[in-house]
């Protein structure tokens, strides 16, 4: 699977210090590799999103099947992630 990272969850990567924007990054790579093997969890309520857990911090992502992609759609800590969506 391909990933794409948008402009929005881009903006959110580039607030977070460098080591975790590495940990979020080689997160996002393992899910493009294997989807199934990855810490991914639906959303309640949303029926299209997922979550992935990177320590404290929340991937959203919106899987693409007839694409074939992944779009990392926000990066947020993970006391505001829930609220927001």
């Amino acid at each position: 699977m391909k990933v794409i990272i948008t402009e929005r969850a881009q903006k959110d990567l580039g607030r977070l210090d460098k080591p975790t924007q590495k940990r979020v990054l080689r997160a996002l790579d393992q899910i493009a590799s294997r989807p199934k093997a990855t810490n991914l969890k639906k959303l309640e309520g949303h029926s299209n999103l997922l979550r992935l857990r990177v320590g404290d911090w929340r991937v959203i992502l919106r899987i693409s099947r007839e694409e074939v992609t992944i779009y990392a759609l926000r990066v947020m800590n993970r006391r505001e992630a829930y609220r927001r969506l």
